[in-house]
């Protein structure tokens, strides 16, 4: 009987916290999802020499391309961010978001890189 009582309470306790919490939850869910934008955005706002300057280096594409480039980065991850904290657009700012992916796949030249793959490979296979 004194396990049944422990279960019950603990499902008082469950419901309660659920109850108090459930407005939060999905603003939290959506926060972590976007996390990793939200990081990589803010990390070139730091970062913006050493962005401009590797890709600059990388594409040999000139300052202010590469400037334009990692001004797209920024400000698509952001705004990306934004929009989906804020619930508005959001099949648009995912579509922006893959798109922010594709284009620092090709730019970063990370679709070819092994050590990246392997660890997308793993982290693919973890996640199933």
């Amino acid at each position: 009987m004194g396990q049944n009582d422990l279960m019950g309470t603990a499902e008082d306790f469950a419901d309660q916290f659920l109850r108090v919490t459930k407005q939060y939850l999905p603003h939290v869910a959506r926060l972590c999802l976007i996390s990793t934008f939200l990081e990589d955005g803010v990390r070139m706002w730091f970062q913006w020499g050493e962005q401009r300057d590797y890709i600059d280096t990388t594409w040999g594409c000139g300052y202010a391309l590469a400037s334009a480039f990692v001004l797209l980065n920024l400000l698509g991850q952001l705004t990306g961010c934004v929009l989906v904290l804020s619930r508005n657009f959001v099949q648009y700012a995912c579509f922006g978001l893959f798109g922010i992916i594709a284009l620092q796949t090709i730019a970063y030249s990370i679709l070819w890189d092994l050590k990246f793959l392997m660890r997308f490979s793993r982290t693919s296979w973890a996640q199933l």
